[in-house]
């Protein structure tokens, strides 16, 4: 994408909005260029290299990057026709167990006549003990090594340069990218790199993301059915966020579904659809034009007849150019194929070869492009020669969410494609070398011209993005922060469920027909496991819900009132004391729960439960102890002669007068129950296995 000068706002004239250059840039890390690697060249002179002895050759020992290192050639080769050349850890036997370094070098045989026509190639490795030399078995062909008229050997000497960058090892487990670069990456859905790139792209094109912020939306708009809001949240996130940001908000605004986000689509494509979408979102709005001021360059078509005197040229304009790569061995060379004179005839009209190939030849960007060589050949008769057609390419490398520095070496040539060839791995053995090919490679080039730089580089700030959009997102940011801090810390507290009468009162016989109450139904608090319990107080506690899956303690909560209403203290309780719950299937007798001794017997309370329950106090009656509910209702009768402490399991007894007479309930040996809800007005029927005797 080129970004052309005349089409930009003048800076005196009224603008959409405010432009100011980044000169103090708030996120020091953002300003900063990529961290060069330690780097060094060094030289070894070889003199009488015709009549060295030996197999192989060690160089004196350099230092870089606090490292020692040297060169490693074979004069005859390494079992290979070739010069084989290598870089050695010098003192790899003496390192500690697990050492490793990682290096980017090149090494060259120097051409003493023409320096031009010196043999350099260039890898990078990571070194360790299994490992502790790299390079190149076939490094070049003896016959051109030993050959005098080449310049390589002059007065039986061989200079041989070796230049090594260390760099920083990476872990990409704790790897922090907004700590080391300012920036953060965005993740990847599947198949979605060509859109992270050109979303990265278009991000940091400050003058972009100021346009894009400025674009009306509203608090009820939602992302993920409105492009603006969508890419607004997307570039709000990246600029403020600390970790990887997701797409797919972004995605599903485009009217995309999964599988959409597994199928490898076009970047030039989709850039400009998103333009086209954007452009049209923009008309009628204070940024209109922004994507044209941008974006928008113009080329003409000029066609002439040989055999007929006519001559005719259109303007068409262009957001991005599509260059011709394959034989062209850089972007210059692409552009002069863009511009050559083309005679159309016979099947040649207007066919277009090698469309939709992908293309993996070695292919040259330069740093700098510079579209006024030549006398400008590049630029149309119309184009203004005042301004300086000098572009700059802006570099960052986004591995989806890794964001890593890199220097401007392996920024450039490391993206060219093309074929490399791959080092050998053990020089002492016969392993014969080949190439690959490199698949790393550039597909979308952004050049920013130098003399707008200042304008399309502004600083942009929170004042650019719409308050409501503020509100909404830092809302988002510290729910999430809150619930990663909750995750963090949940092995510190747990949460306890408090069920109270009302909740009682509200469930049994209605939403509950087994144990007391639901607890997932109940009031939930989140308390330090260190909390004395008697400093438990539910009045003074926030209410939470448990997603985060801490440890549950389920209570009851028990008040009883005075004649005053007041709550009164509850009596004093030993550990000898039980409270049980007795169920009558009616939760409004509020009265059918009853601390007991645990060593008395049910037959003890027997009188007291008929008298609860309103019955004669000689009613026969029998307990039972509920076990289970699912899959099936299980039940246990109560020995009425054992203690509370040797037959209670639970701490919930039920019991009920049964309308049956005796002899027909003894021969049943199952018991279907039918509880009527009340809310629902339907009826549940439960099946309860009757004990043998």
């Amino acid at each position: 994408m080129l970004v052309p000068h005349q089409e930009l706002p003048a800076a005196d004239a009224a603008q959409p909005m405010e432009v100011v250059a980044q000169t103090e840039p708030a996120n020091t890390a953002e300003s900063q260029p990529p961290e060069d690697p330690q780097t060094s060249r060094f030289t070894w002179t070889i003199e009488n290299f015709t009549r060295l002895n030996g197999k192989k050759h060690y160089s004196d020992v350099f230092v870089v990057g606090g490292f020692k290192w040297r060169v490693l050639i074979f004069p005859k080769g390494n079992n290979v026709e070739n010069l084989s050349m290598y870089l050695d850890v010098a003192d790899s036997g003496n390192l500690p167990y697990g050492w490793s370094r990682y290096a980017h070098f090149s090494l060259a045989i120097v051409n003493q006549i023409h320096q031009k026509f010196t043999t350099r190639k260039d890898t990078q490795h990571q070194f360790n003990a299994r490992e502790s030399d790299w390079g190149f078995t076939s490094f070049m062909p003896l016959s051109e090594l030993y050959d005098p008229s080449r310049g390589y050997i002059v007065n039986d000497t061989v200079v041989v340069e070796a230049e090594v960058a260390v760099r920083k090892m990476v872990d990409y487990w704790t790897y922090d990218s907004k700590k080391e670069t300012g920036y953060v990456g965005l993740k990847n859905q599947g198949a979605t790199c060509y859109m992270n790139s050109l979303l990265q792209t278009l991000y940091h094109i400050p003058y972009f993301r100021k346009a894009v912020y400025h674009m009306p939306t509203t608090e009820n708009d939602m992302p993920s059915g409105s492009i603006p809001l969508a890419l607004q949240s997307l570039f709000y996130k990246l600029q403020y966020s600390d970790n990887s940001v997701a797409t797919k908000e972004l995605t599903k605004s485009f009217g995309w579904d999964t599988y959409d986000s597994f199928m490898q689509h076009d970047v030039q494509e989709l850039n400009r659809v998103l333009c086209e979408k954007l452009e049209d979102k923009m008309k009628g709005t204070v940024v209109e034009g922004t994507i044209e001021q941008l974006f928008e360059g113009h080329h003409i078509n000029y066609i002439e007849c040989i055999n007929v005197d006519y001559k005719s040229n259109r303007k068409e304009s262009f957001y991005d150019l599509q260059l011709d790569v394959k034989g062209c061995r850089d972007v210059y060379a692409s552009f002069d194929k863009y511009v050559e004179v083309e005679r159309l005839e016979g099947d040649n009209k207007y066919q277009a070869e090698q469309h939709g190939l992908q293309i993996n030849d070695r292919y040259e960007f330069p740093l700098q492009l510079d579209l006024d060589r030549d006398d400008g050949k590049y630029l149309t008769p119309d184009a203004d020669r005042s301004i300086r057609n000098l572009y700059t390419l802006h570099r960052y490398k986004f591995d989806d969410e890794r964001v890593t520095k890199e220097d401007t070496k392996k920024a450039l040539e490391e993206q060219y494609g093309g074929e490399e060839e791959l080092p050998q791995i053990n020089p002492g053995f016969n392993n014969t070398p080949f190439k690959f090919t490199k698949y790393s490679n550039a597909y979308m080039l952004v050049y920013i011209r130098e003399s707008d730089k200042e304008k399309i580089m502004c600083n942009v700030d929170e004042k650019d993005i719409a308050e409501h959009l503020r509100i909404r997102l830092k809302k988002e940011q510290e729910e999430k922060e809150h619930k990663k801090k909750e995750k963090a810390e949940a092995h510190l507290y747990t949460i306890i469920k408090v069920a109270r009468d009302e909740d009682l009162k509200e469930q049994i016989g209605k939403n509950i027909y087994f144990d007391l109450v639901d607890h997932e139904k109940v009031r939930s608090f989140r308390i330090q496991k260190q909390l004395p319990f008697t400093s438990f107080k539910v009045g003074q506690l926030r209410e939470v819900s448990n997603k985060a899956h801490n440890a549950e303690l389920k209570l009851f909560l028990e008040v009883e009132l005075g004649l005053d209403l007041r709550p009164i203290r509850p009596p004093e309780k030993s550990k000898e004391d039980i409270l049980l719950f007795f169920k009558f299937y009616n939760p409004e007798k509020e009265e059918l729960r009853l601390f007991v001794k645990a060593l008395g017997k049910p037959s003890d309370i027997l009188a007291i439960l008929n008298e609860m329950a309103g019955f004669s106090t000689n009613q026969e009656i029998e307990l039972y102890e509920e076990i289970k509910f699912e899959p099936n209702v299980m039940c246990e009768q109560i020995d009425k002669k054992l203690t509370f402490r040797s037959s209670q399991t639970s701490d919930i007894l039920y019991y009920e007068v049964l309308d049956i007479p005796l002899p027909e309930l003894q021969c049943l040996k199952t018991l279907k129950v039918a509880f009527h809800h009340a809310t629902k007005d339907e009826v549940v029927i439960h099946s309860i296995r009757l004990p043998k005797k």
